[in-house]
């Protein structure tokens, strides 16, 4: 009975925290539905509500929004409304923060999370997966001796929390693995191993010396 229970569990948890999590975001986005006039909501002309209808509307929004910024007219438009934002005290310094951050994450020139590492962390011969965001930049520069990265150490269950380091390029190791993949092995807490390439390769176990016989 334990072993069935196990893998229904196996079965049935996965999928349902999936159906959990798309609900969660369905609910969230259909919350931009309320931005539209009465007229135009689903409950006006169709009398009830549709699930979903806010995730179509957030998507026309933001493909529109990126299809007008990609011109030169919208691209001065968005200057002049971050402009705008720039002389609103507090909320300029942290929408300036989260542009910074959002346009080396997602810009399609940036080389955030492009790579992902092998370092010893958090002391030596204890090893743990990270991902290289840059080089170091300022003032810090001119205190470190030799070529460093900048490194971000994910921590696990939940990566979108971790440590900031500036390390020596020597003590990196680049792995031949994808961001995707790094991810998952981190966020699974090494369960989810990626597939062994390259010159990596499982060692055999050792074989156990044979036994004496015992001394009469």
């Amino acid at each position: 009975m334990k072993k069935y229970f196990i893998t229904g569990l196996l079965i049935w948890v996965p999928l349902g925290i999936t159906v959990w999590v798309l609900h969660l975001l369905v609910s969230a986005m259909d919350q931009s539905l309320l931005l539209l006039p009465e007229q135009f909501q689903t409950e006006h002309w169709l009398g009830v509500h549709v699930p979903g209808m806010g995730v179509v509307l957030t998507f026309v929004v933001v493909f529109g929004t990126g299809l007008i910024a990609a011109n030169m007219l919208g691209q001065r438009l968005l200057r002049f409304w971050e402009n705008i934002l720039g002389r609103i005290p507090v909320f300029k310094s942290i929408y300036n923060s989260v542009k910074q951050v959002s346009d080396t994450l997602f810009s399609s020139s940036g080389h955030a999370f492009r790579k992902a590492l092998l370092v010893q962390y958090p002391r030596d011969g204890s090893w743990t997966i990270a991902f290289l965001t840059g080089q170091p930049g300022g003032d810090v520069v001119n205190h470190l001796q030799g070529e460093y990265w900048s490194v971000y150490v994910p921590t696990t269950p939940n990566p979108t929390s971790g440590f900031f380091l500036m390390m020596p390029k020597s003590d990196v190791i680049v792995l031949d693995m994808s961001v995707d993949e790094a991810l998952k092995y981190i966020i699974s807490m090494g369960v989810v191993a990626p597939a062994i390439t390259g010159r990596a390769k499982l060692s055999p176990r050792p074989e156990a010396p044979p036994r004496q016989a015992a001394n009469p």
